[in-house]
């Protein structure tokens, strides 16, 4: 599993599409189309009443459009179905933002100030820079041996014409 900057990322990504909507926006863009789509009708005074948001639209579609076929609305749940589902959703959306703030929490540096967070910041970049110092030297030594190497080889191969 990668660090934890990395969770939190997989688990906020909206690009990476899952058929099980594991992670937060897609959960909640999901939640809130099921809503969208299959809450009962409220009565509105002076209003007509529909089944649903999508009968709603179809109606306005058929007015604005009247050939092309409006999308079947899906079947009407019942009220305590709806509310079952509603209450399951919430439950699983909370799950996943608490799960999100454990990794924040476990982040580094959160117990620290500013001040000491950019010193380690500093310590770490000066630690960075000693590594990467020691990263060329290694490549000037590699190149060194392989010319030596090489050298030999085509020493080698006159000596044996």
């Amino acid at each position: 599993m990668g660090d934890i900057l990395t969770q939190i990322q997989d688990e906020l990504d909206m690009v990476r599409l899952s058929s099980s909507y594991s992670n937060l926006l897609n959960q909640m863009q999901a939640s809130f189309a099921y809503i969208r789509n299959r809450a009962p009708p409220t009565s509105i005074p002076n209003q007509p009443i529909l089944s649903s948001m999508q009968e709603f639209e179809a109606s306005n579609a058929a007015t604005l459009n009247p050939s092309a076929a409006p999308p079947a609305p899906p079947p009407s749940l019942p009220r305590d179905e709806f509310l079952k589902d509603i209450a399951e959703l919430s439950r699983d959306m909370v799950l996943k933002e608490q799960q999100l703030e454990v990794l924040v929490a476990s982040l580094p540096g959160l117990d620290k100030s500013e001040a000491e967070q950019v010193a380690r910041m500093k310590e770490l970049e000066r630690e960075l820079e000693g590594l990467e110092g020691e990263r060329l030297r290694a490549v000037e030594e590699k190149e060194a041996l392989l010319r030596r190497v090489e050298g030999k080889i085509v020493k080698a191969g006159k000596m044996g014409s």
